[in-house]
């Protein structure tokens, strides 16, 4: 580990630690960890983009966001890393968000990996379990079976309506399977994707819906 990368892991260790379950510093680690099996199949990638945009790429959350929390841009100032870094840090952290589906378009291959192992913690067994500690943070209810998914919603409307954690796995999780770019993160993500549908199945006995 370089020292810049070491230095900002140190600086956002701080900052995820005060975020939920669902998107603390495990998750950082998670991501890191789908990010590097995916670099060692893609050996054009810059590492050190990669590694940074990973750190970084929920610091801006709109759920999270204090203004007393330094932006990406601070922070990599603050880590004195040059324009052409800083200016491909904050690109590829722009490719990352789901937004109801409104994503931006994935333009480099730093952006299509870090996409894809963010999107790789958000399904399978650990997908289930921060939906859950998400929802559960924000109080929401676990299902509603009267509750119906949305479709084409516009970035405002996925984020304001608080809908169960269940009708989340419909209008979101199990798009991103289809939603992936890079070789690796399709073959890594089919497996949870179908761990996701027998979880859905058998909760659905259990409640008898």
């Amino acid at each position: 580990m370089n020292e810049m990368i070491e230095r900002c892991q140190e600086i956002v260790l701080e900052i995820y630690d005060k975020f939920d379950a669902s998107h603390d510093f495990a998750h950082i680690e998670r991501v890191m960890k789908n990010a590097e099996k995916i670099l060692a199949v893609e050996p054009s990638a810059n590492e050190q983009v990669v590694r940074l945009a990973v750190l970084l790429h929920d610091i801006e959350d709109a759920k999270y966001k204090i203004d007393t929390n330094p932006t990406c841009l601070e922070i990599l100032q603050s880590l004195k890393a040059d324009d052409e870094l800083t200016q491909s840090v904050i690109a590829t952290i722009e490719s990352v968000s789901f937004s109801g589906g409104n994503s931006k378009n994935v333009t480099s291959i730093e952006g299509a990996i870090v996409r894809d192992a963010d999107r790789l913690d958000a399904i399978g067994a650990i997908g289930i379990a921060r939906t859950f500690a998400f929802g559960g943070a924000r109080g929401r209810k676990l299902y509603d079976t009267e509750e119906n998914a949305r479709v084409n919603m516009s970035e405002i409307e996925y984020r304001n309506k608080e809908t169960a954690s269940v009708t989340h796995f419909y209008e979101k999780l199990l798009l991103l399977k289809d939603l992936m770019v890079t070789e690796e993160g399709i073959r890594l993500a089919q497996q949870r994707h179908d761990y996701m549908i027998d979880f859905l199945k058998q909760l659905e006995d259990e409640i008898g819906h």
